[in-house]
């Protein structure tokens, strides 16, 4: 309704019949029919959360995430009692996922939920969740783009080509998929590009690297987007990231992905002595957790740098 704003929860996981009827009663003005789960549920303590602020202060594309994991929960179990779950039941609704990191972002959620029921309802019971064991999940994440890597890449994609565009600007600014796809000419001004990352909400301001603005020199004056295909036109982010690993199979490093050319940015800070928070504003972060192991890993390499170093010179003496 133009003009009007509708804040209210819908039922039901997003697109089946039950969530259609509410948000159309919901446009309509009508009061919502909330089907509201048994307290003591694991499907009430679903409901409760997504009615919290917590939920509703999430970054759009993150809450759109979480709702999708959570509704697959409460499909599953939701009827259980809460206070009647085991580790072993946890382990095995995990099993269920696709893979290690979805079991883990299962038991994840799981915890947290019981975290709610502990502090809004004052439950004392174990959290079977926190007791469940993780996957093992591959160590690091994403591939993180080597220099070697990245030299092979730009011998491979000539200045001027969209692969090229594309790669400078995963490197340079260290945008996820969902922030490159969205980024526009409006986004720079005098030198630097800024954007709001979507993922945290954290501002990010960076000057422009001569690699990238080399590629920016050969984008179509009449083209908003950075980043387009066809007549100009965004991509979707899934699609971006599709479409640059395709580029990345065609150059010889099927192994590589846009997140990892967003590692080897943080990277290459580091060992060129950046600080914890210099790494932590380029990758938005909200806390410097995570850019303090790419400076670690920096550290580490000197230091084995320097003692191999010693133990030469030590040689040498003798």
């Amino acid at each position: 309704m133009k003009g009007v704003r509708v804040d209210c929860y819908l039922p039901g996981a997003y697109g089946s019949a039950e969530f259609r009827a509410a948000y159309e009663a919901a446009v309509e003005g009508a009061r919502v029919p909330v089907a509201r789960a048994a307290p003591g549920t694991v499907a009430f303590l679903i409901e409760t959360y997504l009615a919290s602020s917590a939920y509703a202060d999430l970054a759009a594309k993150t809450k759109s995430t979480k709702r999708g994991r959570l509704d697959w929960i409460k499909t599953a179990i939701g009827e259980a009692k809460y206070a009647d779950l085991l580790p072993r039941h946890v382990e095995a609704l995990m099993d269920k996922k696709g893979g290690p990191e979805a079991a883990n972002r299962c038991k994840k959620d799981l915890a947290q939920l019981y975290e709610l029921a502990a502090k809004r309802f004052g439950f004392r019971g174990q959290n079977p969740a926190k007791l469940a064991d993780s996957r093992k999940t591959r160590k690091g994440g994403f591939h993180t783009w080597t220099d070697a890597e990245i030299a092979q890449f730009r011998d491979h994609f000539e200045s001027g080509t969209q692969a090229r565009l594309a790669f400078e600007v995963f490197l340079g600014t260290g945008a996820a998929r969902q922030d490159a796809a969205a980024l526009t000419r409006a986004n720079i001004r005098g030198g630097r590009l800024s954007y709001r990352r979507g993922k945290t909400g954290q501002e990010v301001d960076l000057p422009i690297l001569p690699e990238l603005a080399r590629e920016l020199a050969h984008v179509a004056s009449t083209q908003m987007v950075l980043i387009g295909h066809g007549d100009g036109q965004a991509y979707r982010p899934e699609s971006l990231g599709n479409w640059f690993r395709d580029r990345c199979v065609e150059a010889g490093l099927p192994h590589c992905t846009p997140h990892g050319l967003r590692k080897a940015g943080a990277r290459r800070l580091a060992e060129h002595g950046a600080t914890e928070w210099e790494v932590m504003a380029f990758l938005a972060h909200g806390t410097a957790k995570e850019a303090s192991r790419y400076v670690a890993a920096a550290n580490r390499a000197k230091l084995t740098t320097s003692g191999l170093a010693r133990l030469r010179v030590k040689k040498e003496q003798n």
